[in-house]
């Protein structure tokens, strides 16, 4: 049974580097666990209501770029608090409009079990309709990042995909990655536990500002610099 806080009523909200709450749900897709998609990164997004301007041009986007996502060994799940019968409605409407096939579920959610167990409900905001809220699920089923959004502000497609090459990419090469990393760019080592190996990285380092700020080229395992 998931923890209950005190404060809301509501189930603990998820937090990094911990195991991404479970679920069964209805989708336009049929029925789906979040299980299901062990072996693969999977993107979560909430978005407030069907047949919404904002929404239907993050869904567009989302769509046209899920190439992208897959090559990534990663898989798109959005969720708004609407009826299934009221996304099937959308995604038609989306196709027929502006000739974009949706290849990803959407849940839903109307009871907002799901939007709640994920903090995408924001009193604040609207206590019926899920806030722009995106979560990153690695492969093993771990939360790994969050992004929202306000309701009147689409995301970024290209920072979600970008922010899942990052993820894979430090996870891969054991490094952390600086502000606006791009594939192809380098990483950041993590930082030394030892005065010793501070000082060997600033003998070692050719293009290091500090001790502690030591790039490396992830090109084929990259080596320090």
């Amino acid at each position: 049974m998931d923890e209950v806080s005190a404060e809301t009523g509501y189930p603990r909200l998820p937090a990094l580097n911990e195991a991404a709450p479970d679920f069964e749900v209805m989708t336009t897709a049929g029925l789906i666990r979040l299980s299901d998609y062990q072996g693969r990164w999977v993107v979560l997004f909430a978005h407030p209501a069907d047949f919404t301007p904002v929404c239907t041009s993050e869904i567009v986007a989302l769509a046209k770029s899920y190439k992208s996502f897959r090559e990534s060994n990663c898989e798109l799940v959005g969720l708004s608090v609407d009826s299934r019968y009221a996304h099937i409605a959308w995604l038609r409407a989306i196709k027929e409009r502006f000739g974009v096939e949706v290849p990803f579920p959407i849940i839903e959610d109307q009871t907002m079990k799901v939007a709640r167990r994920y903090g995408m409900i924001h009193p604040g905001a609207s206590d019926t309709a899920a806030v722009r809220a995106t979560f990153f699920i690695d492969d093993k089923g771990v939360m790994r990042a969050m992004i929202y959004y306000p309701m009147s502000v689409g995301r970024s497609v290209k920072e979600i995909i970008r922010v899942v090459q990052a993820l894979q990419a430090g996870d891969k090469n054991g490094v952390v990655l600086p502000e606006g990393w791009k594939p192809g760019e380098e990483g950041i080592e993590l930082p030394p536990e030892t005065i010793v190996e501070a000082n060997r990285r600033l003998l070692d380092s050719t293009d290091s500002p500090d001790w502690y700020y030591a790039k490396r080229s992830l090109a084929r395992g990259g080596k320090r610099k």
